[in-house]
């Protein structure tokens, strides 16, 4: 295993004017939130060492220190995920990043698609558990010890005073908060109507091809963890219409304005 993510941890922190509290990740359809927040520093990912490029439609690709509940936050404009060829390590490149920073907790969204039908497109819903179906996992290889055990638990990867603490900002706010669980697979093709059957017996809610190889890494190397999914479109259960990316991106947004306040207010208490 390549440790080069303490080289662009040092190569960032000479160049951060505040230590960040957290670290953001933003999804599909959620990278415009960053631009809506005081920014103290921007570094595209094509300067920043080590980090990969982000292809996704609607990931903008820059590192942005931006203040957030009063509070300095590092938030990445786009993610990499595994279908776009990345490797596991280079996925997880910037969470590792994050923790050698110093960074304790890791606050993590996405966009999905509904296996319930109570959640509906536009639905904010802050994940409790997920399954990785994504036939990887990104601990696999070398371990560096330094960052974490071989084989780090499992048994709440979601914070639960996070999650508490959450559901009382949504809920002083008329902020409607669900919770669910989260199945990520591997992409880029949408998932078949059979399997979303499956994974809706499994005891999924949601389903998408991100967010679980972040936040296993962020567990192995200690950090706590909250992560917030807006539905932004039912899975094939219930219709037998093809999705677009506007369809995605317009959904994104309708949660856009609860998602920024539930952070926020959880930011300032950290």
């Amino acid at each position: 295993m390549s440790a080069g993510y303490r080289e662009t941890a040092a190569w960032l922190k000479d160049r951060l004017p505040a230590q960040p509290v957290a670290g953001l990740i933003l999804g599909t359809g959620l990278n415009d939130l960053a631009d809506s927040l005081e920014q103290l520093a921007r570094f595209p990912y094509s300067e920043i060492p080590g980090f990969a490029q982000s292809t996704a439609p609607s990931h903008k690709g820059v590192l942005v220190l931006a203040v957030l509940g009063g509070k300095p936050v590092l938030v990445l404009q786009g993610r990499f995920h595994f279908y776009e060829g990345h490797s596991m390590d280079a996925v997880v490149f910037p969470t590792r990043v994050l923790a050698c920073l110093g960074v304790k907790t890791l606050l993590v969204t996405n966009a999905s698609g509904s296996l319930r039908k109570e959640l509906e497109p536009g639905a904010l819903v802050q994940i409790t558990d997920h399954i990785n179906f994504m036939g990887r996992n990104p601990l696999v290889g070398e371990n560096d010890e330094n960052l974490g055990e071989r084989f780090p638990s499992m048994n709440q990867p979601y914070d639960p005073a996070f999650l508490d603490r959450c559901g009382a900002i949504a809920a002083s706010e008329g902020i409607t908060l669900h919770r669910g669980v989260y199945i990520a697979v591997s992409g880029p093709s949408l998932e078949t109507r059979a399997e979303c059957a499956a994974f809706a017996m499994w005891g999924a809610d949601l389903v998408g091809m991100s967010t679980v190889p972040e936040v296993i890494a962020a567990r192995h190397a200690g950090m706590r963890v909250a992560t917030f999914s807006i539905v932004t479109n039912y899975s094939n259960l219930f219709h037998d219409e093809a999705h677009s990316q506007q369809e995605i991106r317009d959904n994104a947004a309708k949660a856009a304005a609860g998602l920024r306040l539930v952070l926020s207010s959880l930011v300032a208490e950290l």
